[in-house]
């Protein structure tokens, strides 16, 4: 699940190529000033803006809001790890240290060996992925800095530090991706409430997380970060109008946890059992245009089922239309922030790429997700 939390809306948008200079925004809300150094990402006709700090963080100004604005001659850069460390430590509750890999940082309050244990399942995943779109021709991005991973020690600090950005969901999303932030947010899953210390080394860790009632905890994370990857690498833009049947089937696609491994990732593709089981169930009450309505909308995506179908399409193309599927991710990848598609042209894309006869391509997926094992 992607938390999108953009906290005003812009209008009438001119959308911009990303600055090359230093932009400085002073803003005013809630009666608090600051100054968000970064570039201008969206400017919209009445003046507002979509700004992105050199952390990553992406934020909404409204002409109102904004005090002064200014740029120089200095090219827009990202923090380098170093400080965007010291940035992260200032935000984040006492007690928090950071951890960096070769494409993550991670911030925690747990222990280092858990830390590690994360970090270590992230470069994995992170290889995998690359390798895995590599060999099918659309070669991933490196992202322009460091992931940012923030682990709690337990459920309830985590709890109550994304509160602000989960309300009241937050009992029940064990951790998550913010397009705004950039960042995955979660908690040490092998603690309990309260408990500050995670007990084990990497390979302790390791046992406890492989139990097969720890299968689902772990999936989310993987799926969170599968989320991060997708929308770093070139494949999505962040608040692009990207299809959520695509970017939830995605992740549910790469989800399956391969702990066993010391480097890669061998379960990318792995039959997702319960999807599986879930999409079978629902195929005697399935309308006959089922595959239209996933497409003009997101609304099926709030419930088991249509996370099942998003899988499962996303299982057929891949496998079944592989050059299709390619050529329709390039069109997602250019998609800019802010524009909202009319269900109409989601479907109108949709069959550029896959072909215009919907209820043949329909029928084929249904016959191909029979065979599946």
């Amino acid at each position: 699940m992607i938390r999108l939390l953009l906290p005003v809306a812009l209008c009438c948008l001119n959308l911009v190529n990303l600055s090359e200079a230093m932009d400085q925004v002073v803003m005013r809300r809630e009666n608090v000033e600051q100054t968000l150094t970064g570039r201008i990402v969206v400017k919209a006709d009445d003046g507002g803006l979509l700004f992105e700090t050199r952390d990553g963080v992406l934020w909404a100004v409204t002409p109102q809001e904004q005090v002064s604005s200014d740029s120089n001659d200095e090219p827009f850069a990202y923090y380098q790890p170093s400080e965007l460390a010291d940035v992260l430590l200032q935000e984040l509750p006492p007690g928090f240290e950071t951890l960096q890999t070769k494409h993550y940082l991670i911030c925690y309050n747990t222990s280092r060996a858990y830390a590690q244990w994360c970090g270590g399942l992230f470069e994995r995943l992170y290889l995998g992925f690359g390798n895995y779109w590599s060999n099918r021709g659309f070669a991933p991005k490196d992202p322009p800095g460091l992931l940012v991973a923030v682990v709690f020690a337990d459920r309830t600090s985590y709890a109550r530090y994304a509160q602000r950005d989960l309300g009241d969901a937050v009992n029940s999303i064990i951790g998550y991706y913010s397009l705004k932030t950039n960042r995955m947010t979660m908690y040490d899953l092998t603690g309990t409430a309260g408990t500050t210390q995670t007990r084990g080394n990497a390979q302790q860790i390791t046992q406890t997380l492989s139990r097969p009632e720890a299968f689902g905890t772990v999936a989310t994370i993987v799926h969170e970060a599968t989320h991060q990857i997708v929308f770093n690498c070139g494949m999505h833009r962040r608040y692009a109008d990207i299809p959520k049947w695509l970017s939830e089937g995605l992740a549910v696609y790469f989800e399956s946890p391969d702990l066993d491994a010391s480097k890669g990732w061998r379960t990318i593709g792995k039959v997702n059992a319960p999807r599986l089981a879930t999409f079978r169930a629902y195929l005697p009450r399935r309308p006959a245009d089922a595959l239209v309505q996933l497409l003009q909308n997101d609304d099926r995506l709030r419930t088991l089922e249509g996370y099942a179908e998003s899988w499962a399409l996303n299982y057929f193309l891949i496998n079944a239309k592989p050059k299709q599927f390619q050529t329709y991710m390039q069109v997602l990848a250019s998609k800019p922030p802010l524009v909202t598609d009319k269900p109409e042209d989601r479907v109108a894309e949709f069959r550029a790429a896959f072909g215009s006869d919907l209820e043949a391509l329909d029928k084929e997926f249904v016959r191909f997700m029979s065979r599946v094992k």
